[in-house]
């Protein structure tokens, strides 16, 4: 069914979606989430231990961190559970959450982290809170540089909708590729609110079939040399996120034409302010095939997808 949602209480719905969205897979997972706050994810520790009965009945574990490093060192340790003798669990998913400067201040840990990698039925989603204005920060910041350069992927939801699609996709997305993914939140999402479909079997995941992973794997393991890791991250994983994200449709074509010419790419909440534009303007669906107007909308905007880039891009002369 769909409930009324902040993209903040999305966060904390997402957790247990993912829990859900296991059971229902036959697997027995735990949960664990570790940040620090800070706008515009000011208000997410409060909702979660507002929600602390409904996550601890479903083996999600909350632990604010003392900073965010020691968050994120936390959180790389979720992601170890499976390497000793005796897990209680199949795996442990992760999040960890902090606004733009935690990140900065983060590198250090989520670098390490992403290169050792996730485990196979864990998967960690790093929440960053970004400011471009500056509407609450000492300086405007945006994280998809940091992370590609660390080699993270990067998720762009556009509505709270999106905060639990592609959060969903992003866990899927994390345990496939092996990758630690990043979930872009600005505060035009976290704190509006719409009716969303919660309903934990809408995310359909498709495994790529045509791309070959290493035959040991991707995913965390002991001993594990740093050459060995640096090679796993920038020649497989990398290019996996990528299969993952064509094999799912996350970057796909909204607005097409018989005759385009013109294409505008856009992603997070510059789509929806580009169909806001249209609407001003009174381009409507019909208006804009005569116009020959494509629009490419892009759910993972690290890596970016060639493939499809390739095709919106076919024939326009703009």
């Amino acid at each position: 069914g769909s409930v009324y949602l902040t993209g903040t209480q999305a966060l904390v719905r997402l957790l247990l979606i993912q829990r859900r969205r296991d059971q229902l897979a036959g697997l027995n997972t735990a949960g664990f989430i570790s940040g620090y706050r800070g706008s515009p994810l000011g208000g997410f520790d409060q909702s979660l231990w507002r929600a602390q009965k409904y996550l601890e009945r479903h083996n999600i574990k909350f632990q604010p961190g003392v900073n965010e490093d020691l968050a994120a060192t936390a959180v790389w340790g979720s992601q170890q559970v499976n390497l000793f003798e005796g897990a209680k669990y199949d795996g442990v998913f992760g999040m960890w959450y902090g606004k733009g400067p935690g990140v900065d201040r983060s590198m250090d840990v989520i670098r390490h982290a992403n290169s050792a990698g996730t485990s196979k039925h864990g998967g960690v989603l790093v929440v960053a809170g970004d400011d471009h204005a500056a509407k609450s920060s000492s300086l405007p910041h945006q994280s998809e540089h940091m992370f590609i350069g660390a080699s993270i992927p990067v998720l762009n939801p556009a509505n709270v909708q999106e905060v639990l699609d592609l959060g969903i996709f992003g866990w899927e997305l994390s345990r496939y590729c092996g990758a630690w993914v990043a979930l872009k939140a600005i505060t035009e999402n976290m704190d509006s609110a719409i009716s969303a479909e919660i309903d934990p079997k809408r995310v359909k995941i498709v495994i790529p079939e045509n791309f070959e992973l290493p035959e040991d794997g991707v995913h965390i393991r002991w001993p594990d040399s740093a050459l060995d890791q640096e090679l796993r991250l920038n020649k497989f994983k990398v290019y996996a996120a990528r299969e993952f994200a064509r094999a799912n449709g996350l970057n796909k074509i909204v607005i097409d034409s018989n005759q385009p010419r013109l294409g505008i790419i856009t992603t997070g909440k510059a789509y929806l302010d580009v169909l806001q534009a249209l609407e001003d303007l009174g381009i409507d669906e019909n208006k804009a095939s005569q116009i020959g107007l494509r629009v490419l909308k892009i759910g993972m905007s690290w890596p970016l997808d060639p493939v499809a880039c390739h095709q919106f891009a076919e024939g326009l002369e703009e």
